[in-house]
């Protein structure tokens, strides 16, 4: 009984035995587990912070090669003289309606012709004969541009000044009414040949006016006798106030301008410079190339004795010639012509009319006045 008992103690302390050394040996493990999990929890925020902070610095290294590049942009730009646009809101330049001329006011352009010509105002006149062959608003009186210098040239022509004296440009030549735009900067130094040439074949304006203002007495006197030899001729219906033909005040009538075509081709010098092709002037180190307005004059198939073209917006285009046509020598006037080689057109136009004529025998080739319609 005793034997039993000391064995049923023995296996008890046994089992017990065990049961503390699992103890000891699971406690460690335990808590060698807890410590590490509190281990992590602290660190899990450091890794957070370090990953933040590597985050941080590629922001920065990424905004300061940003930057570098802006930079480097704006220095490239700075040695290239480029300035950084600016956005700003889209500007529209103001729409400009087109300057009306005077014979458009008039209702000039309404009056119809057998040859549907382009020219508000048309004469056509047989120089020999004084037969007119066609009209068109001829007593119209209107701006005449640069028709003016044909004039100018025959008052320097007719003085017997010096061709070969020294004429300047100077501030008072530029002009201040237009805005017209000269090769001839002020200082340049010509011949009063040279200048009188570029005024009546390329219609130089500062050329006109030097010779105007260069003239014995000085511009007033040279713009009296240009009126004063206008009455002489008969033109009643004409007008000037300055030698280019810039201002539109400058007028006169298609029956005029043909009576001063017939006169200023009876002058050799403006026959010549007035249907010359081309000019060279030597200025300083440089040469410059003047061409003639009026491109009929490198035609073959045109023989021009004298011409003169003209432009502003109130007289519009406007031609005046003297040409052989079929055999005829003609006096033609174009004013106000609606176009930029209209002008050109509608002497082209007289021209195929008047040797049609001729072909088929015609014994007068007068063009009836058109009526308002």
């Amino acid at each position: 009984m005793q034997h039993r008992f000391r064995t049923a103690v023995s296996r008890i302390a046994s089992i017990l035995g065990l049961v503390i050394v699992s103890s000891a040996l699971i406690a460690p493990s335990a808590n060698a587990a807890e410590r590490k999990r509190a281990t992590v929890k602290k660190v899990a925020p450091s890794a957070t912070a370090s990953t933040k902070k590597t985050a941080d610095r590629r922001v920065a290294v990424t905004l300061r090669s940003s930057d570098r590049q802006v930079n480097d942009r704006r220095r490239v730009s700075a040695k290239a003289g480029v300035r950084p646009v600016k956005a700003s809101a889209v500007s529209r330049a103001p729409v400009v309606p087109a300057k009306l001329s005077f014979g458009q006011m008039a209702g000039l352009h309404e009056v119809s012709d057998p040859l549907d010509l382009k020219s508000s105002v048309a004469l056509v006149i047989d120089q020999d004969t004084r037969e007119v062959l066609l009209s068109k608003n001829d007593h119209a009186v209107l701006p005449i541009a640069s028709l003016t210098k044909l004039m100018t040239g025959l008052i320097i022509s007719e003085a017997k000044l010096p061709m070969d004296e020294p004429i300047t440009i100077t501030q008072d030549d530029v002009d201040t009414e237009k805005g017209s735009r000269s090769r001839l900067s002020v200082g340049t130094t010509l011949t009063r040949g040279e200048m009188l040439h570029l005024a009546l074949m390329s219609s130089e304006n500062r050329a006109a006016h030097a010779l105007g203002r260069t003239y014995p007495g000085g511009l007033a006197t040279f713009v009296s006798l240009m009126n004063a030899k206008a009455r002489m001729l008969g033109m009643t219906d004409t007008r000037y106030v300055e030698p280019t033909g810039l201002s539109s005040q400058n007028q006169a009538s298609a029956r005029d301008l043909a009576t001063l075509v017939n006169v200023a081709h009876g002058d050799p010098v403006l026959r010549e410079l007035s249907t010359s092709p081309s000019y060279e002037v030597a200025v300083g180190r440089k040469t410059l190339q003047y061409n003639n307005t009026n491109g009929l004059v490198k035609n073959p198939t045109w023989d021009i004795g004298l011409q003169k073209t003209g432009y502003i917006s109130e007289a519009g285009r406007c031609l005046v010639m003297q040409a052989e046509v079929a055999g005829r020598k003609l006096i033609m006037v174009f004013l106000d012509s609606a176009g930029k080689f209209s002008r050109l057109g509608d002497a082209e136009r007289v021209r195929n009319w008047v040797e049609s004529a001729r072909a088929f025998g015609a014994p007068k080739m007068t063009a009836q006045k058109g009526s308002h319609g």
